[in-house]
Order: structure tokens, then sequence, then C-alpha cells
């Protein structure tokens, strides 16, 4: 009589696996704490729509606020958390003046921007927004004054 032998039973050569040299998978969690959603495509797309969403409700005058309505507002960016759960909006008013005043205004309709953008965005969960000044143009006009310097500019012509 053979005997019948089940897959645990199965005898398995002995010595180091062919697969021994291959890494172990990664977890999910790993994975997702190390590559930021903001730099994924899918994380891009969903900042550039609540952007654009955002954008199109202060051109219609959708936010009923006398500061907002007072100034044309710049949305620079909008950075997202690795979950998709929190946008973070770089604002800031043409000329620069009347920052603080916008942003408690858009702080203070946070709720409704947040409702608006989950209307017009596809996602499980709309995200909570928060605003910020964006200081890239000040940034950017600090390294302008510092490769207009006349360290820099000297440094410069020896090299010509």
């Amino acid at each position: 009589m053979a005997a019948c032998l089940t897959a645990t039973q199965i005898p398995i050569a002995s010595g180091p696996s062919p697969m021994h040299h291959l890494p172990m998978p990664r977890s999910k969690a790993s994975k997702s704490a190390a590559v930021p959603a903001a730099t994924t495509q899918r994380g891009l797309r969903v900042g550039e729509m609540v952007r654009h969403t955002l954008a199109e409700l202060l051109a219609r005058g959708d936010i009923h606020d006398e500061v907002l309505q007072s100034h044309v507002i710049s949305i620079s960016e909008v950075k997202l958390s690795t979950d998709l759960k929190l946008a973070t909006c770089y604002v800031m008013p043409l000329g620069g003046t009347g920052t603080r005043e916008v942003l408690e205004a858009l702080n203070r309709h946070k709720r409704f921007i947040r409702g608006e953008i989950s209307h017009k965005v596809n996602l499980k969960f709309a995200p909570e927004v928060r605003f910020l000044a964006d200081d890239t143009f000040n940034e950017a006009t600090r390294i302008d004054q510092l490769l207009q310097s006349p360290e820099v500019l000297r440094d410069l012509e020896k090299k010509d």
C-alpha cells in the first residue's frame, strides 16, 4: 500500500533556499512613510485639483468676505500629507500687502472651503485645509540680492 503524503509531509531538500538572496518585502507602512504623497503622481494631481478648486472659489466670489473680495489672492501651491487628509495651501495677496488679514479670513471660512473641495474633488475623505503665507517670493528676492552683492560680483569677475 502506497502512503499518501500531504503538502506538509513532503521532504524538502536541505541547504539554502534559492530565494535566500532576495530582500524581504517592506510593509505598507514603511513604504508610505518613505515616499511622501506630494511626490507621487496622485499626490501632485490631487494637490493641483485642490488648488484649482480654491482659485475658482476665490475668482467667482463664492466666499462672502469683505477682506477676500478686496484682495486678489494667488494660490501658488497646495501640498498634501502622505494620507491625503491634510492640504497645506500657500497663498499670497497680490502686492504682498494684507497677508495676515487674508489668512485670517481664509481660516474663518475653512469649513466652507473644505465642503466645496469635497464636492468638486472626488476623494474618499475631504482633506482638512490649512493656509500659510507663501514666502517663495521673499526668498527669491533675498537670493537676487545675494547674487547682486559686491562679494559675489567680485568672485564672478575673478573667474572671467
